[in-house]
């Protein structure tokens, strides 16, 4: 193909009136610049002379370039009707490249999209077809002028030269949404932020503002604010996105299968609330990899880059380089008393959300160490939405995404962890450990999106209770649309019948109640769980028991599973991903136990205040529907398994055992256990105080660590995943809560004791509950659906 066959493809000069032309040519080389200049030259009709279509060359690929708008200050005085024509030559990939992804010569030799003079000679002379020639819309002199002035706030003296820089960005911009359409939708990316803050009206007043209050002058403070936009704007381009791409692809598939399971229809919906609302996809946390995942989807299915808030232990040298030209923004750690820092990234906020980039970052704000839901961390969201009100966003969407795993390689180290063994610092040396022990079969990943949370606007920044209720139906819905997985059932089962082993059939048995009970309440099962677990139990089992999770046993006349007491705190997280599914019924197991205990017309009323005593005791672990709606959940469970049930609360044991009849499969003990033990070593350790003496969280914690060890070793609790900083932090939020940690009196003492027999109760019942489910074990019962 020759060069005038690729200048009859399109026509670069725009359809007018009789109006003149302004042509804005981007090119990176004279090679670029002389095929922009010919193919303008070679379009020109009759009438069409030199002088009336003048031409300005602009190098508008490099963000970090200050636009060089002297040329343009001349140009742009023609007259109002004028219209400006943006035109760039774009490269494509060869399929070579595509192929292989970017490679290391590419940091040599450059990004084959953006070849130098010399290499886009060759490309053109062996590959023509990957040059093309693009033209962005073009605009009139007189609306560009008035979006100018709309959107900006200049001092007089500049405002010819800043209007310049504005039409250089504008024909960066609608050039790069030209060629998104030959590259893809994935390449969208932020161009020139920190010009476009700096020139914000909202932002100079924000700065402006400051000065007055400070007595610091307002360009002293612009400076200061153009360092803090230098560290923390992002700087994406198409190779690195390629690069980080590929790189995530490379660490998943270390342990992972290579295809990630989610739902093709929820990816699409996700991309319609993306393109047009202002977005956050919120994930929950489980491993430094669930930051590749989002991604990872995203690239695959062509997504806009999302922005991701990155903490300052990851910008180290080698990773920190790379996160930052993909789209990362690490912020300061602390920057509470730094007005002018929170008043930068408040803005580059509200820009990258008005621009339609969607952020995300891990709401819970660390990885969970016990694979349930950790408590949501404000401080992000709280800037995001102060961002949105400042801008006065409207409909903003918060997306919850669960990412979750068969297995995770970090587990062993949170369980280590939880003992009270300190965590090393990352660093580049520390990464490249971490990547080279993922190489081990793992299974599979999972992301799974739940339903918008949606904002009409913005709560006022000091409302709190709103950010909390936010912050909670976030984690709800993530919760919500966790999958139930394989090792997550069968670390269910095995740790309900711990310290004994089961047999394949019992197994089998155990996961077909399990399975059979979630699909009747419509919760979400992985897509791709394999209901014939029972003619393939090894196999399937197989990679838990090559991690030393699972024994198998397989000499005596059956085939037995189990799980030894010191793969208990590892067995512990997989069953815990799944566990908020099994509170309400936990609790109503202990509840009606407690109720058989008690007859006659009283019993309902027992029922309702263990209800209300366990739900409070188990607060600081679990998210809970409010108060109404979570006893309509109770009845509505109860009315499952008998439509009588109000009646058989009042007939005491009988009433109960009736109940746990219809039930199959008792879970309380394999999802209350762990919790109420690490509970009644922190109120044992109250009860022994002197009611005067205090006890800190961080005492607690490490005198919890030493008396749940002594406890462990007396078999007064059954495991060691009883023992561990967070779960004895949650004792103490506990006993806090009722005012049982600061020394007092008689009231104090009496209610450190009062604790104690609380939980130990609590415990008994649990007791009963497991050699209940061990004597019904086997049991042929008709499914309860």
């Amino acid at each position: 193909m020759d060069l005038t066959a690729k200048y009859q493809q399109n026509n670069p000069w725009p359809a007018r009136n009789g109006q003149r032309v302004l042509f804005i040519l981007d090119g990176r080389n004279s090679f670029e610049t002389d095929l922009l200049k010919q193919w303008i030259h070679h379009h020109r009709t009759s009438g069409n002379e030199e002088f009336d279509a003048p031409q300005v060359i602009l190098e508008l690929g490099d963000d970090r370039k200050k636009i060089d708008s002297a040329k343009l200050v001349i140009a742009l005085a023609l007259p109002a009707d004028t219209l400006v024509a943006p035109l760039r030559v774009a490269w494509l990939p060869s399929q070579e490249d595509i192929d292989s992804g970017p490679q290391l010569r590419n940091l040599f030799f450059g990004d084959p999209r953006h070849p130098s003079a010399r290499r886009g000679r060759r490309i053109f002379s062996e590959s023509p077809e990957r040059m093309r020639l693009i033209a962005g819309a073009p605009d009139s002199v007189a609306n560009l002028r008035q979006r100018f002035e709309q959107h900006h706030n200049i001092e007089e003296g500049d405002a010819q030269q800043a209007f310049a820089e504005f039409v250089g960005r504008q024909a960066a911009l609608v050039l790069d949404i030209a060629e998104r359409r030959l590259q893809g939708g994935r390449y969208k990316v932020p161009r020139h932020v920190a010009a476009s803050l700096r020139s914000s009206p909202a932002f100079n007043e924000a700065v402006e503002a400051l000065a007055l209050a400070s007595g610091k002058p307002k360009s002293e403070l612009m400076t200061e604010a153009a360092g803090y936009m230098a560290e923390m704007v992002s700087r994406p381009s198409t190779f690195w996105l390629d690069f980080y791409a590929r790189f995530n692809k490379f660490c998943l598939g270390l342990g992972y299968e290579e295809k990630i399971v989610y739902d093709q229809a929820a990816v699409e919906k996700m991309r319609q609330v993306v393109r047009d609302n202002p977005a956050m996809l919120l994930w929950t946390h489980k491993t430094y990899l669930d930051g590749m995942v989002v991604p990872k989807v995203l690239y695959d299915n062509d997504f806009p880059m999302p922005h991701m808030f990155g903490g300052a232990n990851m910008n180290f040298p080698g990773l920190g380089f790379l996160l930052h030209r993909a789209g990362a923004i690490f912020i300061k750690r602390s920057f509470q008393d730094n007005e002018l820092y929170k008043i930068t990234l408040r803005h580059y906020i509200g820009y990258l959300m008005e621009k339609r980039f969607p952020m995300n970052w891990a709401f819970e704000g660390t990885r969970s160490r016990m694979g349930k839901l950790m408590p949501p961390r404000y401080g992000l969201l709280k800037y995001v939405l102060e961002a949105c009100h400042a801008t006065d966003a409207t409909n903003i969407h918060i997306i919850p995404i669960s990412i979750s795993y068969d297995l995770i390689r970090d587990v062993e180290e949170y369980a280590t962890e939880q003992t009270g063994r300190g965590k090393g610092a990352e660093s580049l040396r520390w990464f490249v450990g971490y990547i080279r022990s993922l190489a081990r079969p793992m299974g599979k990943v999972y992301m799974d999106i739940g339903e918008p949370v949606v904002l009409a606007e913005a709560p006022h920044p000091d409302d709190k209770l709103a950010l909390s209720k936010i912050a909670f139906e976030v984690a709800v819905e993530a919760n919500h649309v966790t999958p139930i997985t394989f090792p997550s059932l069968v670390t269910m089962s095995l740790l309900g019948a711990s310290p004994g082993a089961l047999t394949e059939a019992e197994v089998v048995q155990d996961l077909d109640v399990l399975l059979a009970w979630a699909e009747a309440r419509q919760l979400r099962i992985s897509a791709d769980f394999d209901r014939a677990y029972a003619d393939q139990m090894a196999g399937l089992l197989g990679i838990m028991i090559d991690e030393g999770m699972v024994t198998r046993y397989d000499e005596g006349p059956d085939v037995v599973y189990a799980i030894e007491q010191e793969q208990h705190a590892v067995a512990s997280y997989y069953r815990n991903t799944i566990i908020h599914f099994f509170v309400n019924k936990a609790i109503i197991e202990l509840a009606l136990l407690k109720t058989s205990e008690t007859e006659g017309a009283t019993a309902p009323d027992v029922f309702w205040t263990e209800v209300d005593k366990l739900r409070d005791l188990f607060k600081f672990e679990f998210f809970y529907a409010p108060t109404e709606q979570f006893h309509q959940q109770i009845r509505e469970e109860l009315a499952r398994y008998a439509d009588n049930w109000e009646e058989l609360l009042q007939q005491g044991a009988s009433g109960f055992l009736q109940i746990q009849t219809n039930m199959l499969l008792l879970v309380s003990h394999a999802t209350l256990l762990t919790f109420a033990e690490a509970y009644s070593v922190v109120a044992d350790l109250l009860a022994r105080m002197d009611a005067s003496e205090s006890l800190g969280e961080e005492q607690c914690v490490t005198k919890s660590l030493k008396l749940g060890h002594q406890a462990y070793l007396q078999r007064r609790i059954s495991s060691p995943a009883s023992i561990g900083k967070l779960l004895f932090k949650n004792g103490f939020k506990v006993a806090e809560h009722r005012k049982l940690t600061a020394g007092g009196g008689k009231e104090v003492a009496s209610g450190r004791k009062a604790l104690a027999m609380e939980i130990r109760d609590v415990l008994r019942r649990l007791e009963l509950i497991r050699a209940l489910g061990v004597a019904t074990r086997g049991t042929t019962m008709e499914k309860q659906q």
